[in-house]
């Protein structure tokens, strides 16, 4: 794999400090929904179980996750949830992909192409950029140190690729063999962040100047702000350097 999903690195070095709890909770609880659709017992369902160990790391309560599995399962009523995705080219030939789940569809493509024409993007038709993209799990984990093990179990239970970038260590795997390297990893005693299906670019586009740079890090995080979006892959990257003087 030639790409990285240098904007997943970004998101878990920020979410220390700029991280919106209404927000989390809410994605969380909509991808448990989804994932509950399939069954309600986190042992016979792989998706539901990970996306619960993901909301349990970033600390949504319990209620709200019981509630969440209850809605997906149809054992409590709510507004129907619709899978959607959008995309496009935003600033700077940069191509993305805009995962959402949403109870009201017109909102939803309002506010994303709201986001695409004032940040200097353009959204565009069904295929125009998602051929260069490919789903795989992603499974994070934060070094201390020992990368070289990390890296070392993940190719015993099973990964694909590994990326390694300061203390993160991101492991990717075909989607349907994430929950397995995941429990893997576990069984090792590796500390998981997060685990979960994304889209992952084939190949990056690198970003020259800070001018550039902060014009694509702004427009992802006027997209990754909407209530309604759950995940944004680009295939933009920005060196340790640049990274260090935004």
């Amino acid at each position: 794999m030639s790409g990285h999903s240098k904007w997943h690195s970004i998101k878990h070095k920020k979410a220390a400090t700029d991280a919106k709890r209404g927000k989390i909770f809410t994605r969380h609880a909509n991808l448990i929904t989804i994932a509950a659709r399939s069954g309600g017992d986190p042992d016979m369902n792989p998706s539901l179980r990970l996306a619960i160990d993901n909301a349990k790391k970033e600390n949504v309560p319990n209620n709200n996750i019981e509630r969440a599995v209850k809605r997906g399962t149809g054992e409590l009523k709510g507004a129907e949830l619709s899978e959607l995705s959008y995309e496009g080219y935003g600033p700077c030939g940069t191509a993305v992909m805009v995962e959402c789940l949403t109870d009201n569809k017109n909102r939803t493509y309002t506010n994303i192409r709201t986001i695409f024409g004032k940040r200097g993007g353009n959204l565009g038709g069904a295929g125009s950029v998602a051929w260069m993209f490919t789903r795989k799990g992603v499974i994070t984990v934060k070094s201390d140190g020992n990368t070289d093990d990390i890296e070392l179990a993940a190719i015993d239970a099973g990964a694909e690729d590994i990326k390694s970038e300061e203390d993160i260590v991101e492991i990717y795997t075909a989607p349907n063999d994430l929950s397995q390297v995941d429990e893997k990893l576990k069984e090792q005693g590796i500390e998981i962040e997060n685990a979960e299906v994304l889209l992952v670019p084939n190949d990056t586009v690198k970003m020259e100047d800070e001018s550039s740079a902060k014009k694509v890090l702004d427009f992802m995080d006027a997209l990754e702000e909407d209530p309604d979006v759950t995940n944004v892959s680009s295939n933009f990257d920005i060196d340790d350097e640049l990274m260090a003087k935004l």
